[in-house]
C-alpha cells in the first residue's frame, strides 16, 4: 500500500507506488531545480509542493538545486529569494543547497567523452546559420559543414573554447544525433556555448557554459534522482535527456515525468513577462502584492497554508488547463475566515456624533478577536461621543433592502449600541460632513427592550482613539482572463489594480499588527500590514466574497 494513501493520488504517485512495490527503487529522491533568473511565482509553488511533498510523504529526500547555467540573467538576489520562498512555503531541502555549477568540471569531462565517441563536434556556424540549418517541423535539417571534423580536431577546438580563444557566437559544441529527426530537439542540439560573463558561484573560472538540456539530466544522475518531474513543455526534451545519459559513462539513469504547468486566469506565468512588468515600472517590484510571485502573494497576506491547499486542490495531471483566480482566492478566504483575528477599520470615514453622550464620554468595550474561537481572546474598543463610520454605511433615504444607517432609522454599532440618525450637517457643496445621532444605552449586547427590530450592523472607530492609516486596495493586475494572448501588456493591464486610500482610520489594537499577518477588517475584507512601508499601511488580501465583475446590490 502507498505510504501516501492519505493524500489525493495522481499519476505520478501511482508510478512511484509501482516503482517501490516492484523494487525498481528502494527510496524516493526528487529535486526542485529553479533557474535563479527571477523570483518564483505561484506556478513554481505547484512544483515545490509536488517535489517536496512527495519526498515528505514517501520518507524520501528532495534536493534544492539551482540551474545556474546562464549567468547573464542570474543573480545572488534571486538565489536568496528562492531559498526564502521554499522555506516560507514550509519545506526544507535535503543536505546542502546544490548548484549545477558544482558539476561544471564533471560536465566538461562528459562533453569530452562524447567528442571522443564521435558523438559531439565543435561547430563554427553562427547562431543564425545554425537556426537556418535546423530546418522546420515539415522539412529536415541540413548537416553543418563542420559536422564531420575528426575527433582530435574537435578535442583541440573544444580545449581552445575553454581557454577563451573563440569570441562569443563564433563556436559552440553540438551533439551529433540526427539532423533529419522529426523531433527538433534531436537535430544536433547545442551542448556548450561561449560566454565571457562573471558567474555568481564560479567567478571567472569558465568562459564556456553548458546548456540546460545537457546539464539537467547529468545533474539528476549525479544526485541519484529517482523521479525527475518537470512540466509538459519538456516532454520532447526527454528524448535528449535519455540520449545524453545513454551515451556517457554514468551509473545512474533517472526517468523524467511530465505534468501540466499551472496557468492562472488574469495573470502571466512567464518570468520574461513578469520581468517586463518590473523593468517597465508597471509594478513596484517582484514582490508587488499584485504580482503572482510567492513573495508578492506573501506581502499581500496570503498564507503558506492557503497556497499549499490551492496546489492540492488543482491536482497534478497531464492535461493543460487554466485555473480560475477565484479558486486561489477561495483558498485564502477559507484559511483566513478560520484563523484571522477580527478588527474594525473605516476606509472612507465620515464623522458621526452621538448627541446624548457627554463630550468627554470615555468607555471601554470588549470584543472577541474571533467570533468562533474564544481561545484567541478579546480586544478593547474605546467608545466615545465622536466616532467614524464608512460613508457607504449612511444614506438620507433608502429602500428596505438597505440594512445600514438611514436618517430617522436605527442601526447597531458592531460590538456596541443601537443608534438612530437624527440629522446631518453638510458643506456648501452638499456633501455630508457630520451625522448626528442618539444612542440607546440599554442595548449593549442585547436587543432594545421594547421589541424594536434592528436588522443592520455597521462598523465604527472612535474619532479620538482611532489611528490614521493608509489602505491599499489591490485588484487583479490584468482585466482579461488571458493577458498573454493580448497584443501588449498596456492593453491588458487593469488601470484599477491599485487604489490607495490615505484617509482610513483603524482601531488602536491594530498598532500591534505584525507585517504579513492578516486580519479580517469586519464587513470589509481581509487585510495585512505591509512589510515594506513605514507606518500604518495595510494591503487588501482578498474581499469577504468573490465580487469580480458583479455589482453590489
Amino acid at each position: 500500500m502507498s505510504q501516501a494513501d492519505h493524500r489525493p493520488s495522481n499519476f505520478i504517485r501511482q508510478i512511484i507506488d509501482e516503482d517501490l512495490a516492484s523494487g525498481k527503487h528502494q527510496s524516493v529522491q526528487t529535486r526542485f531545480p529553479p533557474e535563479p533568473n527571477g523570483y518564483l511565482h505561484i506556478g513554481h509553488a505547484k512544483s515545490i509542493c509536488l517535489n517536496f511533498g512527495i519526498a515528505q510523504d514517501y520518507q524520501g529526500q528532495c534536493n534544492l538545486r539551482f540551474d545556474d547555467t546562464n549567468p547573464e540573467k542570474e543573480s545572488v538576489e534571486y538565489v536568496e529569494s528562492i531559498q526564502r520562498d521554499v522555506q516560507w512555503l514550509g519545506f526544507e531541502w535535503s543536505g546542502d543547497i546544490r548548484y549545477s555549477s558544482d558539476y561544471f568540471d564533471r560536465l566538461y569531462g562528459y562533453a569530452v567523452e562524447l567528442i571522443e565517441k564521435g558523438l559531439a563536434y565543435v561547430d563554427e556556424l553562427t547562431p543564425e546559420q545554425i537556426r537556418e540549418h535546423r530546418g522546420t517541423l515539415t522539412s529536415p535539417g541540413r548537416d553543418s559543414p563542420y559536422r564531420d571534423r575528426p575527433v582530435e580536431e574537435n578535442l583541440s577546438l573544444f580545449t581552445r573554447m575553454r581557454n577563451g580563444e573563440f569570441a562569443e557566437g563564433t563556436a559552440c559544441l553540438r551533439a551529433k544525433i540526427d539532423m533529419a529527426s522529426p523531433f527538433m530537439v534531436l537535430r544536433d542540439p547545442v551542448l556548450y556555448r561561449v560566454r565571457f560573463v562573471h558567474h555568481h558561484q564560479t567567478g571567472d573560472k569558465w568562459c564556456i557554459y553548458p546548456m540546460y538540456d545537457f546539464t539537467h539530466c547529468i545533474s539528476d544522475a549525479i544526485e541519484g534522482i529517482s523521479h525527475s518531474l518537470c512540466t509538459l513543455e519538456f516532454q520532447d526534451n526527454r528524448r535528449l535527456y535519455d540520449w545524453v545519459l545513454d551515451n556517457i559513462s554514468i551509473g545512474c539513469h533517472p526517468r523524467q515525468y511530465e505534468f501540466s504547468r499551472l496557468n492562472l486566469e488574469y495573470t502571466v506565468m512567464s518570468k520574461r513577462k513578469l520581468n517586463q512588468l518590473v523593468t517597465e515600472g508597471h509594478v513596484e517590484g517582484w514582490d508587488d502584492p499584485r504580482m503572482p510571485t510567492i513573495s508578492g502573494l506573501r506581502r499581500r497576506g496570503y498564507t503558506s497554508a492557503s497556497i499549499r491547499e490551492f496546489c492540492q486542490r488543482i491536482g497534478v495531471t497531464k492535461q493543460d488547463n487554466t485555473v480560475e483566480m477565484s479558486m486561489l482566492e477561495a483558498c485564502i478566504r477559507d484559511d483566513l475566515n478560520d484563523n484571522a483575528p477580527r478588527a474594525m477599520a473605516v476606509l472612507r470615514p465620515v464623522r458621526l456624533v452621538i448627541e446624548n453622550l457627554a463630550e468627554d464620554h470615555e468607555e471601554t468595550l470588549t470584543a472577541p478577536r474571533h467570533p468562533n474561537k474564544p481561545d484567541m481572546g478579546t480586544r478593547e474598543l474605546p467608545f466615545t461621543r465622536d466616532i467614524y463610520i464608512d460613508e457607504a454605511d449612511f444614506r438620507e433615504e433608502a429602500n428596505k433592502k438597505y440594512k445600514r444607517l438611514v436618517l430617522g432609522k436605527e442601526v447597531r454599532l458592531r460590538n456596541a449600541y443601537v443608534i438612530k440618525a437624527e440629522r446631518v450637517e453638510k458643506d456648501a457643496d452638499g456633501n455630508i460632513m457630520t451625522i448626528f445621532c442618539s444612542y440607546d444605552p440599554d442595548t449593549l449586547g442585547k436587543d432594545p427592550a421594547d421589541g424594536r427590530k434592528v436588522k443592520g450592523v455597521i462598523h465604527w472607530v472612535s474619532a479620538r482613539h482611532g489611528v490614521p492609516a493608509e489602505v491599499r486596495l489591490y485588484d487583479r493586475l490584468f482585466n482579461v482572463p488571458n493577458p498573454g494572448a493580448a497584443e501588449s501588456f498596456e492593453q491588458a493591464l487593469n488601470p484599477g489594480s491599485l487604489q490607495v486610500l490615505s484617509g482610513a482610520v483603524v482601531e488602536p489594537s491594530l498598532c500591534q499588527a505584525e507585517p504579513e499577518h492578516a486580519f479580517q477588517f469586519e464587513r470589509e475584507g481581509y487585510f495585512c500590514r505591509d512589510s515594506k512601508a513605514e507606518g500604518m499601511v495595510f494591503n487588501l488580501t482578498v474581499a469577504l466574497r468573490d465580487s469580480w465583475g458583479k455589482e453590489e446590490g
